[in-house]
Formats: structure tokens, C-alpha cells, sequence
């Protein structure tokens, strides 16, 4: 399963570059074969547990697939800003793409360092591969750019300390690199902007973003170390829990990001959520919706009985939050996309709020959140945190946030491109959920070395396709510019890494199919 999921990521890399080869595919090629090597040097160090932290179990370190997202959604917007003559997002592009390489480099290098025999072969790689990258860094950014991408990798280190540590089992290696290097982006992004503030300049929802996730982790964080002094699970701590909340939030968050967009963020926010009825309309279906998923919660829950001997619920079941997201993201997408944006923020920070208050055991509602949300676990759920129903959120969310509107004019990309903000919907929402669907009822053909059938893979490729066809029918924004080729491989490749990643798919499929329709 790891080779194939190796080759199909190596063929989304060549593919990506078939367009445009110029030398940050050298370095995107020599940074998939040097990380496929150390793939397996991770994998080792796991199986002897001779990793520092404690990652993820029932799964490989997914260093590879991981390694190359940060890279090519670089690479891909570069392209696309290029093509477009938006100069700044063009530079942002090379580095972002030079910032993930670095990173991931730096990941491979710690594995190479603490094997033991050193592996030469690897270390030869790894070096000619770092090599390669530095060398064209040196030739590609400015001074100002490489004290960018040395900030992100040194938040990234004191991230990685300090997350892996308090969360033990919660990621494998692949997935705290995407993770953290995200949050590091972000973390880098926000004190960016808030040193450089010029008043009038910059999209208030995208400030939005940056304080927000910020935020909800700064919290977390002090909490975290606070909480290693008093016990949290009593009235008094959870009664400190809310007023410090509420300071953090009222006190540093609200000034941060008024700071940023220059008028009182609470205002704001009610203006925009409340501008059109267009608006007023989506936010009361997106609150019937919200209720459906909890009355699926406790129904789910009240059918459990304490004689039962099934403690977990089915695939289906799960799957069943699968169709009210993508019935939650679909109105957004066609009627108001700035909207969903920022409901997608909101709906993230309430999802990480209500996780502390669970892990931390805050009363009144700690323990019966533990109690209800136990029913949902999977495997993926080994650590102190429960992360399916987050990363969920990020998986459809993801591809909006991360959708290059400055470099749309019109407000959609191009051919493919113009399906970029979909990816999430038909990655997770539409072909995870019918292949586990199908594939857990009548599927009877095991692709080799897993879990997965064959029929599954298939009918999520045509459910895909369906899909987008019903998008064109319904956005008249969509203009595929008939690509419809290069969308058939895109869904096929993606399904296919569905069938072998042991990752987070709902996080890492919408970034892979994103990737393939920009470029």
C-alpha cells in the first residue's frame, strides 16, 4: 500500500509540472524521491518506537504525500498569479512553495539524524536533494523572502515541541507536518500583516481567519498549561475557564483583530452575516441543518444501551455528517462565497472550543460531550483529542480559504480551476463518502494490501463526475472550457490515493484534488 500511494502522489507531482517544467519542478522531483526514501526510515523508527514523540499507531509516517502539498499548492499558485500578472502573489507563491520544501526537508533530515546505523544511501539523497533546493532558493527569493521562510521554519520547530509533546498519539508524522506547517504559516502570516498595518488595505475576512485560528490555539495552549496546576474538571476551574475565556477573547483577540480591519470587529461581523436576505435565508438553513446533525447525535446515542455490545457507530452512520456538510457547503458555494468563508471560521472555532472543553472535562457540559461524541471514535481517534470532525470542517473548508481570489479577476479560475473551491465537496462530501458507503455494502473486490474495494474507488469516481456535472447545471459561474479530461484524471488519481493513504483523508484529499485543478 505505501509504493502505491508513493507512485500515485509521484504521478500527481509529474503532472502538476507537465505543463511548465522549470526548476522548482527539479526541486519538487528531487523532494518526492528523497522523502519516499526517508519515508521508510520513519516508517522504521515508528515500528522500534525510537521516534522521540508518540505519533498516531495503525498507520505509516505518510512523510511523502504530506511532504508535497505545501510545495505544489505553492508551485500552482505561482502559475496561476503568473498567468494572471499579479506580481506579489506570484512571488508569495514561490515562497510558500520554497518555505514547504525547506520544512519538509528539515523533517527528513531529524529522521536520517536519529537512525541508528546512519542509512548512507538516504543521507546521500537527502543531501543532494537539499542541495538542489537551497541552490535555486538562493536564485528565486529576495533577502526579505528567506528571513520569511527561516521565520515559518523556526515557529514550525517550537510548534512541533511543544504540540507533540502535549498530544501525544494524535498525528502520525505526515500529518503533524501539514499541521503544524499550516498553523506555522498562519502564526508567521498574522504577525506579519500586524506589523505592516496599512489602513484600507487587505480583505477583513482573510484577517478574520489568521486571528481566529490563531487564536482558538493560543487559548488552547494556555489553558493547557495552566490546567497542569489545578485540576479542571472542578466548578471553580470551570468557572476560571469561561471568565478567562471570555477576558482572552474580549482582550487580545477582539483588539488584535480590530488593529487589522480598523472598526470594531463585533459590528462588523453582524453587518456582514446580516447584509442580504440572501444571507438571512442561508444562515437559517445552516441552523436547521446544525440541528439535524445534533439530533443525529442523540439519537444515535439513545438507541446505545448499556447491554449492547456495539459500542461504535457504523460507516454509514458516519458518513451521515458527510451529506449535511456537503448540503451545508453546496448553497454556499453558488449563492455567497465570502459568506461561507466566514462561516466555515466560525463553525472552526466553536468545533476547537467545544473539544477543550470536552478534553479539559469544563463543566456543565465536559462530560457529556465526552459521553456523546465516544459513540463516533475510529481508530484515527488514539490520541487525547478527538480530530475526525475537525478535520472534516478543514477538509470543505480548505479549498475556499485557500482559493486564489486576487488572482480571479472575475472571481473564478479558468477551465479546471474554476472547480478549485468544489474540491473539498467532491474529495470528501461526495467520493470518500459513497466509496466507504458502497464499498462497506457490496463491495467484494479488495485492492491489494487493504481495507478498500475496488467497487468502492469506481462508483466514488462516477459519483464525482455526476457531481460536476450537477455544478455546472446549478453555478453559472463554473466554465470548465471543456477539461473535462484532465478532471476525469484528477478525480481518478485522488479516489485512488483514498484507496491506499493510511492518512487523514478527509485533510489531505481536498488539498491533493485542489492542487490537480489549478494546475
Amino acid at each position: 500500500p505505501v509504493l502505491v500511494e508513493s507512485l500515485v502522489v509521484l504521478v500527481i507531482v509529474l503532472f502538476v509540472h507537465a505543463g511548465v517544467w522549470d526548476r522548482y519542478s527539479w526541486c519538487a522531483l528531487a523532494l518526492a524521491v528523497q522523502a519516499f526514501y526517508v519515508q521508510f526510515k520513519w516508517d522504521r523508527l515508528l515500528q522500534l518506537g525510537g521516534a522521540v514523540f508518540q505519533f498516531r499507531a495503525a498507520a505509516n509516517s505518510g512523510l511523502l504525500p504530506a511532504s508535497m502539498v505545501i510545495p505544489l499548492l505553492g508551485i500552482v499558485m505561482k502559475e496561476r498569479c503568473k498567468s494572471a500578472g499579479i506580481v506579489y502573489f506570484e512571488r508569495f507563491g514561490i515562497v510558500v512553495a520554497s518555505t514547504g520544501m525547506l520544512v519538509a526537508l528539515f523533517l527528513s533530515v531529524i529522521a536520517v539524524g536519529i537512525t541508528k546505523p546512519v542509512p548512507t544511501n538516504t543521507c546521500i539523497l537527502t543531501g543532494v536533494a537539499g542541495s538542489v533546493i537551497i541552490y535555486t532558493m538562493k536564485h528565486s527569493l529576495a533577502v526579505s523572502e528567506v528571513i520569511e521562510v527561516l521565520e515559518v521554519l523556526l515557529i514550525f520547530v517550537y510548534l512541533s515541541m511543544i504540540l507533540l509533546y502535549l498530544l501525544p498519539r494524535c498525528f502520525t508524522p505526515g500529518e503533524a507536518l501539514l499541521v503544524l506547517e499550516g498553523l506555522s504559516f498562519v502564526l508567521n502570516q498574522l504577525i506579519k500583516r500586524s506589523l505592516n498595518v496599512i489602513e484600507g488595505r487587505g480583505d477583513p475576512i482573510d484577517f478574520f481567519l489568521l486571528v481566529a485560528v490563531v487564536g482558538v490555539v493560543l487559548l488552547g495552549l494556555f489553558f493547557t498549561v495552566l490546567f497542569i496546576f489545578m485540576d479542571s474538571g472542578t466548578w471553580i476551574s470551570s468557572m476560571f475557564f469561561h471568565m478567562m475565556t471570555a477576558v482572552l477573547g474580549l482582550g487580545v483577540i477582539m483588539p488584535w483583530l480590530y488593529r487589522l480591519i480598523q472598526r470594531n470587529p463585533l459590528f462588523w461581523l453582524l453587518q456582514f452575516l446580516f447584509q442580504t436576505q440572501t444571507r438571512v435565508y442561508l444562515l437559517a438553513y445552516w441552523t436547521f441543518l446544525a440541528a439535524s446533525a445534533c439530533g443525529i447525535v442523540f439519537y444515535q446515542n439513545a438507541k446505545r444501551s448499556s447491554e449492547s455490545k456495539k459500542h461504535q457507530a457504523s460507516t454509514i452512520t458516519r458518513k451521515y455528517f458527510h451529506f449535511i456538510v456537503v448540503a451545508t457547503y453546496v448553497p454556499g458555494l453558488i449563492y455567497d462565497r465570502q459568506l461561507l468563508h466566514v462561516a466555515a471560521v466560525l463553525c472552526l472555532a466553536v468545533f476547537i472550543f467545544l473539544e477543550y472543553i470536552r478534553y479539559f472535562r469544563i463543566k456543565p457540559f465536559g462530560q457529556t460531550l465526552r459521553h456523546l461524541l465516544s459513540l463516533f471514535l475510529d481508530e484515527r481517534d488514539s490520541g487525547p483529542l478527538i480530530l475526525t470532525h475537525i478535520y472534516l470542517l478543514l477538509g470543505m473548508s480548505l479549498p475556499v480559504w485557500l482559493f486564489p481570489r486576487s488572482c480571479a479577476p472575475k472571481g473564478t479560475l479558468s477551465g479546471a480551476g474554476a472547480l478549485v473551491p468544489y474540491s473539498g465537496v467532491l474529495a470528501v462530501g461526495v467520493g470518500d463518502t459513497i466509496a466507504s458507503v458502497f464499498g462497506s455494502t457490496m463491495g467484494e473486490i479488495k485492492w491489494p494490501g487493504t481495507k478498500k474495494t475496488f467497487e468502492g474507488t469506481m462508483t466514488a469516481v462516477f459519483a464525482q463526475i455526476i457531481a460536476v456535472a450537477l455544478i455546472l447545471i446549478f453555478d453559472s459561474s463554473v466554465n470548465l472550457n471543456s477539461n473535462y479530461a484532465w478532471i476525469l484524471t484528477s478525480v481518478s488519481l485522488v479516489s485512488l490515493l483514498e484507496a491506499y493513504t493510511t492518512q487523514i483523508d478527509n485533510l489531505l484529499l481536498p488539498l491533493y484534488l485542489q492542487i490537480m485543478l489549478m494546475a
